[in-house]
């Protein structure tokens, strides 16, 4: 089955997350399919902490793929503020 999560990246104290469709079975921080984003929840104020591909993650779940509760919440979020910025 095919998932959407947070791989880990970054230094220690300094986390940096990709967001990735993978095979669930896989590790991780492991091999993915395609990155669709990332997430970077110690980014500075002019630095920017969060990009999602919605159109990718909307093709992903059309085909059977699902989020991990951690993706969901923050595609919930960033799909919110693209809609009142359009």
């Amino acid at each position: 089955m095919v998932v959407i999560r947070l791989a880990r990246g970054g230094s220690k104290k300094r986390p940096f997350y990709n967001l990735v469709a993978t095979d669930s079975r896989d590790r991780r921080d492991g091999r993915f399919i395609e990155r669709v984003g990332f997430y970077n929840p110690v980014a500075n104020a002019n630095e920017e902490p969060l990009r999602i591909a919605l159109d990718r993650v909307q093709y992903w779940t059309g085909v059977g793929a699902q989020l991990s509760p951690a993706v969901a919440r923050l595609v919930k979020d960033y799909s919110a503020k693209v809609a009142t910025a359009a």
